[in-house]
């Protein structure tokens, strides 16, 4: 380090004076996540070369890390010394500038160093850059979203002609069955025409008989006798005839049967291609936001191209009562996302850990059992020695990693979320609240959210 008076001098030229310098004009809060961690991986290399005293009383337990572990596990924490600490920022500035003059000399086509570097010199320009940055993210963001929304488009027109080839071929396979199931039809109808006029004459031929033989029992037995036999004949083939004519009829009714039957079952296939066709086409609609019905709520409108004014992007609400938290639940696809701990420790700090745990994980699986909505709970994986290998009641159940907090990762999954799905998160801790709600999630107090629960 440099003697303090070498530190004095140069205190003015680092732009490290109370009340301005790195903070000035500058929402620490809203930097953008690169500079974030560009900043934390200065303050992270240099705090190992600072005296203890020049370091704030949060960070010295940071300071025994290692570096690349300092920026990953104590980032918030490095911030936050750097924005409060005009004292630190100006030892990191010393330190950087000392030993790795490299770090503090940027190249003009690194636009993150330069702001990261220009917030820790507290140079005039740190505001300007840090929205040039801010603003290169945002459009990087926008691009990304319009390739994947092209490339699910690709996808879906793919699937749709698919549908409609499927289509096209069960309305062939449904005309070619129908002319099928008519052309046995037609003939079954005249095998039955046909049998019917046999019958008829089998009944004139046993009528005709029946007439001969009373005329010949007048007259002589033996002939008598033998009509009678003939006339016995002709009503047995005559019952055999009737019995062809009932199997034809039901040989008929059956294949109209079969024919009705086999036309119900292709409708069925036609109606659910039909409805797997409107599906994707409502999939298409919702994924491209497309609104066919004139309405006011979507859609580009006149006023919506004015140039020179934008529309401020929404942060997510905080939920005050468990009404208006049931009603984020009842949103299609919401996601509650839960801080386990935060809650437990709320609710029954007096149980060991594990009781904790296990008593919000039931609690939940019978709030998922009412409303449906997917649920995440998260714990800190500190201390924990065994961790369940199911999930009760379908509940997704994390832990933290070795090292990772379990704040990071309730931020992770808020992030991990597509934009425009309804995310309810539940914790008192304001830090992760403000920034969940920057993503666009809702905030629920622990004690709401206990409240619902019981």
């Amino acid at each position: 380090m440099q003697p303090s008076s070498s530190r004095s001098e140069e205190s003015g030229e680092l732009g490290d004076v109370p009340g301005a310098g790195a903070s000035r004009g500058v929402d620490w809060d809203a930097l953008p996540e690169p500079v974030r961690e560009r900043l934390a991986g200065l303050a992270a290399t240099a705090m190992g070369g600072l005296p203890a005293a020049d370091l704030p009383r949060q960070l010295r337990p940071v300071a025994r890390f290692a570096p690349a572990k300092r920026a990953r596990v104590g980032a918030a924490a490095l911030l936050a010394g750097l924005r409060d600490s005009p004292r630190f920022r100006t030892g990191v500035a010393e330190w950087l500038r000392s030993h790795r003059p490299e770090d503090l000399d940027v190249a003009d086509d690194d636009p993150v160093g330069r702001a990261a570097v220009a917030l820790l010199l507290g140079r005039p320009e740190a505001a300007e850059r840090v929205r040039s940055v801010a603003e290169h993210a945002e459009e990087a963001e926008l691009r990304a979203e319009r390739d994947a929304a092209l490339a699910r488009v690709h996808r879906l027109e793919a699937e749709l002609a698919e549908v409609r080839a499927e289509l096209a071929e069960a309305r062939a396979d449904v005309d070619r069955v129908r002319d099928e199931r008519t052309g046995q039809l037609d003939k079954l109808r005249a095998r039955l025409r046909a049998q019917g006029t046999e019958l008829r004459q089998a009944k004139d031929a046993a009528e005709q008989a029946r007439k001969e033989a009373e005329s010949a029992r007048s007259g002589h037995g033996g002939e008598a006798e033998r009509l009678a036999a003939e006339r016995d004949k002709e009503r047995e083939r005559a019952e055999a005839e009737r019995a062809r004519a009932d199997r034809a009829v039901a040989d008929a009714e059956t294949a109209r049967r079969a024919a009705r039957e086999a036309r119900e079952a292709d409708e069925v296939r036609l109606r659910l291609l039909l409805d797997t066709l409107g599906g994707a086409v409502d999939g298409l609609r919702r994924e491209l936001s497309v609104d066919v019905s004139g309405g006011d709520t979507r859609g580009t409108r006149p006023a919506d191209t004015v140039h020179g004014a934008k529309t401020p992007r929404r942060g997510g609400e905080r939920v005050a009562d468990a009404d208006a938290l049931d009603r984020l639940l009842a949103l299609p696809a919401a996601h509650l996302i839960v801080d386990g701990y935060n809650v437990t420790k709320t609710g029954y700090p007096e149980l060991p850990l594990a009781d904790q745990r296990s008593r919000l994980v039931g609690q939940l699986g019978a709030l998922k059992a009412r409303v449906g909505a997917e649920t995440t709970v998260v714990f800190d994986g500190a201390g924990v020695t065994a961790i369940p290998a199911v999930n009760p009641r379908g509940v997704r159940v994390l832990f933290s990693e070795p090292g990772v907090l379990a704040d990071d990762v309730i931020r992770d999954l808020v992030a991990a979320e597509p934009r425009g799905r309804p995310l309810v998160v539940v914790t008192s801790d304001q830090e992760i609240v403000t920034s969940v709600r920057r993503s666009g999630a809702h905030a629920v107090p622990s004690a709401v959210f206990l409240a619902r629960l019981s």
